[in-house]
């Protein structure tokens, strides 16, 4: 909705707040006067022989064609016509029209020097009523572009689902339902028979978090719904279609690499005594994700950040073996980093450092820093890749003056510094993937707010590389900042 939370403004909640006990507002500026971020970027950074640059995208957000060759309707086609729903009343119905331009957006890449693509495939592009029989145009579409990034020297990094859930799926009860961890791994299986060979590296579920939070418990993205044990249901049954689609992987043996797309955000207290709040934070942004993937159990603190009734509820849908099935080995973590929380005694939210023109998104470069060692120190012996990071300019530009953003390259910067950082550290990370592409539709906030490195005009959908689109090429050119 118009006056709603926007795309991930759920990883600037705390965990109070998350299950709905009143606190402070979410929002609430305490300093008139944020410091700047801490992290100064170096200049001569190198990193290590290998390290691989890519960029990444989704598939509603940048297909289109969203009634062509046979693909069904998403949750996020039913959300978007909905009025009220999307701060400029657009859609993804056309967005960047990749589905008809992928080949040009490939070259565009090419030139740039990208390394790895991070795309996602459209569940109902492949089974338009999320189960069933496969449709062959929309499989057709995906072996093209892998073809197509294999011809340009491009590794395909796929994402099996990012947020859109066959409507038809949604209709018997979408992730509240425990067979849709089922039928998420029957569409699994089809991708690793069909492009298992091509994509050497797959990714299961983008951002379980933003769809339990924002799609669930504040119902302001698609399925739109508000409650909080309903969030918790589908917290696990996420989990459960992420562990039952690494099994159907290994089943397959195609070789490769599986594992989860997180974001997560770190938490810091925003004043003293607020210790045990960043703890209750740290659980509901982090390690309640994190946890059943890596541990193979949901954190002992788990019923305190969640609440009586949400917790009650994610019990009574567990059953004997589900976490040892979540828990199936991965070979890497995905990485989506934007923010951190800073968390009052009182367990409220705290802004302390600029926002970007996306209000929930403080910058603070540091962050990326704790948290890819956190990470390794926590969770040791997992690859890391940053799946996502970024920030958006605003809306209308004139092309013909020129597509430059400072303010952009100023943050990429600063967060690949903070990363070679944590590399030094011991982090295990592997590679990068800016956030994003193109200019594209931003969920709930339509097209007013531009992420991308490459301009869209969303009339023309021509495409003009920005000036953060020259200086990424040059930090892959050389390997580094």
């Amino acid at each position: 909705m118009a006056g709603g939370l926007s795309r991930r403004r759920l990883l600037s909640t705390t965990a109070t707040l998350a299950v709905g006990v009143p606190v402070l507002a979410a929002c609430e500026r305490r300093d008139a006067n944020p410091a700047p971020s801490a992290t100064v970027a170096p200049q001569g950074l190198t990193f290590p022989p290998g390290f691989v640059w890519g960029a990444a995208t989704s598939a509603y957000q940048i297909e289109g064609a969203a009634a062509e060759d046979g693909r069904g309707p998403s949750i996020w086609d039913t959300f978007s016509h909905q009025p009220g729903t999307i701060v400029d009343g657009s859609t993804g119905d056309i967005a960047c029209d990749h589905y008809h331009r992928w080949a040009g957006d490939l070259d565009l890449m090419r030139d740039l020097g990208i390394r790895s693509y991070r795309f996602s495939i459209a569940w109902p592009r492949i089974m338009p009523t999320g189960r069933g029989d496969v449709n062959s145009k929309g499989l057709d579409f995906y072996k093209r572009l892998v073809e197509g990034l294999h011809e340009r020297g491009i590794a395909p990094m796929a994402t099996l689902f990012h947020w859109d859930l066959p409507q038809p799926l949604q209709d018997e009860g979408g992730w509240e339902n425990r067979d849709c961890a089922s039928w998420f791994a029957d569409y699994a299986e089809v991708m690793f028979r069909e492009l298992g060979a091509q994509v050497p590296t797959w990714l299961t579920i983008n951002e379980p978090k933003t769809i339990v939070q924002v799609g669930y418990t504040y119902g302001s993205m698609a399925p739109g719904k508000r409650d909080a044990a309903a969030a918790a249901v589908a917290a696990h049954h996420l989990a459960l279609a992420h562990g039952r689609a690494v099994q159907a992987f290994r089943a397959a043996g195609v070789g490769g690499r599986i594992g989860p797309a997180l974001n997560l955000a770190p938490a810091y207290p925003a004043q003293t005594g607020a210790d045990a709040q960043v703890e209750l934070a740290d659980g509901v942004q982090n390690r309640l994700y994190l946890d059943p993937i890596f541990r193979g159990a949901y954190p002992t603190d788990a019923a305190q950040f969640l609440g009586e009734r949400p917790w009650a509820a994610l019990q009574g849908v567990v059953r004997d073996g589900d976490l040892a099935i979540i828990g199936t080995g991965v070979d890497l973590l995905g990485v989506n980093y934007y923010n951190p929380v800073f968390v009052d005694s009182q367990g409220g939210n705290v802004t302390l450092k600029p926002t970007s023109i996306a209000t929930w998104e403080q910058i603070y470069p540091d962050g990326l820093h704790d948290l890819l060692v956190r990470l390794n120190r926590d969770y040791p012996g997992v690859p890391l890749v940053i799946t996502e990071n970024g920030i958006p300019n605003a809306g209308a530009v004139d092309v013909a003056e020129g597509v430059d953003d400072p303010q952009r390259v100023e943050y990429l910067r600063d967060h690949l510094a903070a990363a070679h950082q944590a590399i030094a550290d011991g982090a295990r990370l592997e590679g990068y993937h800016v956030w994003s592409l193109l200019d594209n539709f931003e969920w709930a906030q339509g097209y007013t707010q531009r992420w991308g490195i490459v301009h869209v005009d969303f009339t023309s959908q021509q495409r003009t590389p920005k000036g953060s689109a020259a200086w990424y090429r040059d930090v892959i050119a050389r390997n580094g900042i």
